[in-house]
């Protein structure tokens, strides 16, 4: 059994909030530099130089990449043989959200009461946490600032099982269409596949935290990704909604068993500020 201090998971929480906001990752600066090449409209060109100027700003000048700082989702990876000690781990990844967004000076946009009041917290608490555990005794944390425009056009369907993958590719392919400009492509697609409808949706956004174009492990899935990337990428959409070719940089599916009766299919646009950063404690 291995100890962990509550201090030294915010302290990592503060940490990679920032370093999110403000330093795109080199995956995704590569699949934009490798957009800018490919993509054929001149206006969706200047977009994509545009967003890979500001990349550079905000590395150098230690600013948000986007105004909309989003909301703070925190993957843990608990292993099993990890004791948390000095406190409450919900606490203190709170706290690390807390201080990471008032010391980076990063815009605070959590509301309490979702329906009624909405009154802002002030520190963008609470994260939303998702906890899977595994084997061994660290602790890996993974922060995602996920902003609302890409959120917002987050969809599920319970598909029947004989709508099979053209019910799938049409879904996603639609759900995109229908967003628009509105996630600010070029962006990922996330898309979660099987379990219940809570499971797809989660899919759907942990398949967003794959290197950006790294195909799945398996060959049928990642031909599917390839499939729903061309029809993607067909609409037009382009750079921050200017028209052109490259809508999406690429699609992530991930899938997991499901009910004989159920095909849930969740889809979690990503938005080509694709921000998370992770440690290793």
């Amino acid at each position: 059994m291995r100890s962990i201090d509550c201090g030294t998971i915010t302290a990592a929480v503060e940490r990679l909030c920032q370093e999110a906001s403000f330093d795109l990752g080199e995956d995704v600066l590569r699949a934009l530099k490798e957009a800018l090449e490919r993509e054929k409209s001149p206006l969706g060109k200047e977009a994509l130089a545009q967003i890979l100027e500001n990349a550079g700003i905000a590395r150098r000048e230690r600013i948000p990449l986007c105004q909309d700082c989003g909301t703070a989702i925190i993957f843990l990876e608990l292993g099993q043989e990890v004791h948390v000690t000095g406190g409450n781990l919900m606490d203190a990844l709170s706290e690390g959200v807390k201080w990471g967004y008032a010391r980076g000076y990063l815009r605070r946009s959590m509301v309490a009461g979702p329906l009624f009041g909405r009154r802002n917290t002030g520190d963008n608490t609470p994260p939303v946490v998702h906890i899977g555990i595994v084997p061994g005794d660290s602790l890996r944390v993974i922060v995602m600032p996920k902003g609302a425009g890409s959120e917002n056009m987050s969809r599920l369907a319970m598909l029947q099982p004989a709508q099979g993958r053209k019910g799938i590719v049409d879904f996603v392919v639609r759900a995109v269409s229908e967003a628009g400009s509105s996630p600010c492509p070029p962006g990922i697609i996330g898309v979660g596949i099987g379990g219940t409808s809570d499971k797809a949706m989660w899919l759907a956004k942990e398949a967003l935290l794959r290197p950006v174009g790294e195909p799945h492990r398996d060959p049928e899935v990642a031909g599917l990704e390839k499939e729903i990337l061309g029809r993607v990428n067909a609409l037009g959409i382009g750079p921050e909604g200017f028209g052109g070719t490259v809508t999406a940089l690429a699609v992530h599916v991930e899938v997991f068993p499901t009910h004989i009766a159920s095909l849930p299919v969740g889809v979690n646009i990503q938005c080509h500020s694709a921000r998370h950063k992770e440690a290793v404690l």
